[in-house]
């Protein structure tokens, strides 16, 4: 089985790829190694991938049509994993254009390659920002996210209903997972685990927004993998039980299509988090405490009762022991 993966030099993409192919699957990786954080790591993430038997990597960007059509055109995949985005909440206020040549016209290129080629199944990522202005918790996807808060979160529910549009018209299979608050090994250097771990470890103040009230799904990396993983084994059917007078957002009676939470049930105060990395760093932190920032929510929690009775799963990694596993990795990495 051979497997399209996008976004294979960034954090979730590396990890996905390298768990498809310790299944033995054929994956065809493709990212543009840009410049939004220190490409230095994204080559390193890529050189542990093209060192194992059934990767290849082509270098392109989703947004050039023509590279991704002749992707998928020598590729011929049955099975497509989307990861590839211009990440990030508060860039898009100094660049906003990357993220709707990115997120929406590249993910256009991505559809339009599925339907030529008749992919079984399009599992890509959505984020539990689409849900905004939504303050009932925990998130179900069954819920209303209609108002996002920042342009990343619109381009990420506009991924969503392309995807419906196009699992209507051409009966592609679509999945999408809404990831919460990701952290682990090899986890991008502009979030806050990272952040916070280096400036720790080098006596700096860290910014603690919202005063530290924040509270978060904070999602081991292995739980995600392992859910995207699964998910993409289970292609979504039609739900019989639709009705056009009141539609369900997460399913739908026309498409094969379905949208899931995917994220650790239980949220995590950040204080508790900042905590934890200063257990396992050997050092207080020096907190630099700040209101809420412009875009941010103060709490997000996720319901996987769909993910757990639909795929079979749920996360299941503690935040104590993630952390451990990633300030291990983190001082290995970095030196620290």
């Amino acid at each position: 089985m051979t497997i399209v993966v996008s976004g294979t030099a960034g954090f979730i993409g590396f990890h996905v790829a390298k768990a498809l192919l310790g299944r033995g699957a054929q994956v065809v990786g493709v990212d543009n190694l840009n410049d939004y954080y220190d490409p230095s790591l994204k080559r390193a993430r890529l050189a542990r991938l093209e060192g194992l038997p059934g990767y290849a990597h082509v270098t392109a960007d989703l947004a050039d049509r023509t590279a991704i059509e002749d992707l998928f055109a020598k590729a011929r995949p049955s099975r497509v994993v989307h990861l590839a985005a211009q990440a990030g909440v508060r860039y898009a206020a100094t660049n906003p254009h990357a993220y709707v040549s990115s997120n929406v016209v590249g993910f256009l290129h991505v559809l339009e390659a599925c339907r030529s080629h008749q992919v079984q199944h399009l599992v890509y990522a959505s984020t539990s920002s689409v849900y905004g202005a939504n303050s009932t918790l925990p998130f179900s996807e069954h819920d209303s996210t209609e108002h996002p808060l920042t342009l990343y979160a619109a381009t990420k529910k506009a991924n969503e209903q392309m995807a419906h549009s196009y699992a209507h018209l051409y009966g592609i299979p679509c999945t999408g997972l809404r990831f919460f608050t990701v952290y682990g090994p090899w986890g991008r250097p502009d979030m806050a685990p990272i952040l916070f771990a280096r400036a720790i470890s080098e006596g700096r103040p860290i910014k603690v927004f919202n005063h530290g009230q924040h509270s978060r799904s904070f999602t081991f990396i292995d739980d995600i993998v392992e859910g995207v993983v699964r998910t993409l084994d289970v292609p979504p059917g039609r739900n019989a039980g639709w009705s056009s007078r009141d539609p369900d957002p997460a399913t739908s009676g026309v498409a094969p299509y379905r949208i899931y939470n995917i994220g650790h049930e239980q949220p995590v105060q950040l204080l508790h988090f900042i905590e934890l990395l200063e257990r396992n760093l050997g050092r207080k932190a020096v907190m630099e405490m700040l209101p809420l920032q412009a875009g941010d929510v103060p709490d997000t929690e996720a319901d996987v009762s769909d993910l757990i009775a639909d795929i079979g799963y749920r996360p299941v990694v503690s935040v104590e022991e993630g952390v451990a596993r990633f300030v291990a990795w983190y001082r290995e990495y970095y030196g620290s």
